[in-house]
């Protein structure tokens, strides 16, 4: 594909920070922002209340055609009701890793996140956003931690939330869904040809976006005669 906007895609894991990072560099830059893995967490959870089974691949890529989804500064919205927290649930998180698997399903959904990438520019997160969905991304981003690491932060981020989990049983469930996402037949996790790998084990957050900011700086401004003057005085002073 031929983008005319720039993109950001930054992939990885569960619990590496990519969603945060996401938003704050969207913030920064005053971009648009795709968080892909909620559109697979709609699309499971949508599919739990249409009563369609997992496997039902078909009938969940038909779901995906046709689903229903808003996102605003709002939050997210399925059928016009707020799903934002329902989506973060660790069922709705499951459930998402297995449906995209499913080759129908992910073809099913290409378009619309492809369709996010308007002016005057977009921040994607995901699995496959610097591989598959965004091939010309102009830099890709591929953030990993220990697989440990991310679980506990994982646990704290549930135990915040009120959610009874064990850390055993996280690292257990996180463990599974890198295996079913690595392994996959269609768009398997893993860096882009092209990707920058951070590994953010220990690396705090704000250690992550700073040093994310310093390469799109440097990135964008070997760009400047490309993408004009005007477009790169916001990246310039974040």
């Amino acid at each position: 594909m031929s983008l005319t906007v720039p993109v950001i895609a930054i992939d990885g894991p569960s619990g590496t920070g990519k969603g945060t990072l996401c938003q704050i560099i969207a913030n920064k830059l005053n971009w648009h922002m795709l968080d892909s893995g909620s559109l697979y967490r709609v699309l499971a959870l949508a599919a739990r209340r249409h009563s369609i089974e997992l496997d039902d691949e078909l009938s969940l890529a038909r779901l995906a055609q046709d689903l229903n989804v808003v996102f605003s500064n709002d939050g997210i919205f399925l059928d016009r009701e707020p799903v934002t927290e329902e989506i973060r649930t660790e069922f709705c998180g499951n459930d998402a890793s297995k449906i995209a698997a499913l080759k129908q399903v992910r073809e099913a959904l290409l378009m619309r996140q492809r369709n996010f990438a308007t002016e005057p520019g977009l921040v994607t997160d995901g699995r496959d956003m610097g591989t598959i969905v965004f091939p010309d991304a102009q830099l890709k981003i591929f953030l990993d931690a220990s697989c440990e690491v991310r679980a506990e932060r994982r646990y704290l981020q549930l135990k915040k939330k009120g959610i009874n989990a064990s850390l055993a049983q996280v690292v257990e469930e996180l463990t599974k869904r890198d295996q079913r996402d690595r392994n996959r037949a269609q768009a398997p996790l893993k860096p882009a040809d092209d990707a920058i790998i951070i590994d953010t084990t220990d690396m705090n957050i704000e250690e992550t976006a700073d040093y994310v900011l310093e390469l799109i700086n440097e990135r964008f401004f070997l760009l400047v005669t490309f993408w004009g003057k005007s477009e790169m005085e916001t990246l310039l002073y974040v």
